[in-house]
């Protein structure tokens, strides 16, 4: 038993979960300053935009769902800097700390149109540096060590909402909004500081030898997998409720139960990192145990019926033990839920193509945090505040179902190796 405890830990505390934690925080950081993030969200709030402009902004965050058209760029051309992947971060990391820092000195009311191109601009950027973040980590981590790292890479992405979703609006209550952005630009300096100390894949990999074999072939071989299509769709279902949940959490609690930035910055980010992070590190724990299939199986479940507590917050109205109660526990669930399928996505790419194939799986993802979100705001207009969240409880069984299907093709292949 101490011998297992012994091994779980060493694989924790080594340099190539470090390098995870941080590049990814490096990758995460930018999502809560555009699209459906909660420092974008309340900047546009308290300067007066509407609930459903702010909804139908969610769209800027296309880039997400989109990086897989460019990513076999990112597969074929290699920087003349650095190494294939971290040549890359570099530049993209560059790139995003110019575009942040610039957009605090923009003016919602009047400087709509800029603020779309900009905000388009950083999602872009943050989506290119997410498919060679994620292209490397695939390249770097051993099979046995992704159950840790899909933890390492929730408690870097917690950590990241924390500093740029929760820093950002306590920072707003004392300082003006552009000096709020240059700190949050200054921050991504840690994924530039990394790079240089980031280790280099035990398996070198020759890049495609041309942009068709690039385009072509990451394709043509994931689609050979038994049951692509419904992995694909699972992909898109799986987190679609508890996304969609999250979209509006931050005018929920703002405008219509009333608890200050404050709030918003300390009880809701913090307390969601702390219970997401132990949720992500459990997971982490117990997936080497019981295997993907199980996790998801289990934490889709749980993730699904956490959105039901906003139910109760939502009744209840402004009150602090129901605030704290209820993000505890869909953060939680949440976390485990993000770990298993991150483990799982990890495992289908090949990684010659990581940056290709990663991308498609991810940017599946971002489907619910951008096209389902954006009619979020319409969705809370017509139902009201509690029949949204059911809404969001019942978007989980089609995912579900789906993993049902997958699990049989996982064991008709374990069979016939």
């Amino acid at each position: 038993m101490s011998q297992n405890y012994s091994k779980i830990l060493s694989i924790f505390t080594n340099r190539r979960m470090a390098v995870t934690l941080l590049l990814m925080f490096a990758s995460s950081f930018p999502l809560p300053l555009t699209s459906s993030g909660t420092t974008f969200q309340l900047w546009l709030t308290e300067n007066g935009i509407d609930i459903k402009t702010i909804g139908t902004l969610t769209l800027v965050g296309l880039p997400y769902s989109l990086k897989f058209l460019w990513a076999p760029f990112l597969d074929r051309f290699v920087p003349p800097f650095l190494g294939r992947r971290t040549g890359w971060i570099v530049v993209f990391q560059i790139l995003l700390m110019a575009c942040i820092g610039s957009m605090g000195f923009l003016k919602p009311l009047s400087d709509m149109t800029w603020i779309i191109m900009l905000a388009t601009c950083i999602s872009f950027c943050s989506a290119s540096a997410d498919i060679v973040i994620d292209a490397y980590r695939v390249d770097l981590l051993r099979p046995e060590e992704r159950g840790a790292g899909a933890s390492m890479i929730m408690i870097g992405g917690r950590l990241a909402f924390l500093t740029s979703g929760a820093l950002a609006p306590i920072l707003a209550d004392h300082f003006a909004w552009p000096t709020v952005f240059l700190i949050m630009a200054s921050c991504l300096s840690i994924g530039l500081i990394t790079v240089f100390f980031a280790p280099a894949p035990e398996i070198v990999v020759t890049p495609p030898k041309t942009l068709q074999e690039a385009v072509v072939q990451p394709i043509v071989s994931f689609f050979k997998k038994p049951g692509a299509f419904e992995i694909l769709l699972f992909v898109i279902l799986f987190k679609a409720g508890d996304t969609l949940a999250a979209s509006l959490l931050t005018p929920f609690l703002r405008t219509y139960l009333g608890f200050s930035k404050t709030d918003i910055g300390s009880v809701y980010k913090v307390v969601g990192l702390i219970a997401s992070l132990l949720g992500g590190i459990i997971a982490g724990a117990v997936i080497p145990k019981w295997g993907v299939y199980k996790g998801l199986w289990i934490f889709g479940i749980l993730q699904a019926l956490s959105n039901l507590v906003f139910i109760g917050l939502a009744l209840q109205g402004k009150s602090y033990v129901w605030m704290v109660a209820s993000i505890t526990v869909e953060n939680f669930c949440g976390g485990l839920g993000t770990a298993a399928l991150v483990a799982y996505l990890m495992g289908l790419c090949e990684q010659k193509f990581s940056a290709s194939q990663y991308a498609l799986l991810s940017s599946l993802t971002a489907i619910a945090r951008t096209c389902l979100a954006s009619g979020s705001g319409y969705l809370v207009d017509f139902l009201g505040w509690p029949k949204f969240f059911l809404f969001t409880a019942l978007c989980a069984p089609p995912g579900l179902l789906l993993l049902k299907r997958l699990g049989r093709y996982e064991n008709s292949k374990t069979a016939s190796a």
